[in-house]
């Protein structure tokens, strides 16, 4: 199944009155941890999937990448994408990352940001993203965290106070369909483990270069102490891998 939640009227409303909608990558949890994975881009060829309003896009045109690709399903992302970019070299496409596809060897780089958890089946996407990067190649993607995902309505576990007493981790092994409450709406996304995104990716021939859990940086603290309630439990996987 491949859902568009976000080209609901109300429901990317919601979206674009998130910090990271408003504010760009300085504004997203994880991007100090993100950006130090991206290898040199400058000359590179880029696939964004998963590319919303195209900051990772307008990024790597920044950081010298002869040219970027930009893959979503929604509509209303694309057109946001498209207002917000200023650079012909930036291509934007509209389809689901399952559909994608190029010639062999067509991207020095592959990138994805928190995308991968709406796609059912992850592994004949890792083939394909294997088979069209080219020697050498990277890819660098996030991901909710396993530990997040597993029990699926997302949210903590509370007392009669309303105090946070922790998170629910419960059929973490059973991967597959969950059903969470995300801005108000009930969005589908695909649990699958730690093992799961390692092993199909090096089923398929990549080498791991790094794992990362992300913690707040300190600026992020200073602005926002709420984030302190991300060290409880892990939000969000960072992978970096190789095509040898």
């Amino acid at each position: 199944m491949k859902e568009n939640k976000y080209d609901d009227n109300g429901f990317f409303s919601q979206y674009s009155k998130m910090p990271r909608s408003v504010g760009g990558l300085k504004s997203a949890g994880e991007w100090h941890e993100f950006q130090k994975l991206l290898p040199d881009i400058k000359g590179k060829s880029v696939l964004d999937l998963g590319c919303g309003y195209g900051w990772h896009c307008r990024y790597a045109m920044e950081q010298g990448a002869r040219s970027v690709i930009g893959i979503d399903l929604s509509e209303k992302m694309l057109e946001e994408a498209k207002d917000r970019t200023n650079d012909d070299r930036v291509i934007y496409m509209r389809g689901a990352i399952e559909d994608v596809s190029f010639e062999k060897e067509s991207f020095d780089l592959i990138i994805s940001s928190l995308a991968f958890h709406y796609v059912e089946s992850f592994e004949p996407v890792c083939v394909k993203m294997y088979e069209m990067l080219k020697h050498k190649g990277d890819l660098v993607f996030s991901v909710e965290h396993p530990v997040f995902t597993a029990f699926g309505n997302q949210d903590w576990i509370y007392d009669e106070k309303g105090n946070k007493i922790h998170w629910p981790v419960d059929n973490y092994f059973i991967e597959g369909h969950r059903e969470a409450t995300f801005l108000g709406q009930k969005i589908t996304k695909y649990h699958r483990t730690l093992t799961t995104y390692i092993s199909s990716l090096i089923d398929n021939g990549f080498t791991i270069k790094k794992i990362v859990e992300p913690l707040p940086s300190e600026e992020m603290l200073e602005r926002d102490e709420s984030m302190r309630e991300e060290f409880r439990r892990p939000m969000m996987l960072l992978i970096s891998a190789h095509k040898d």
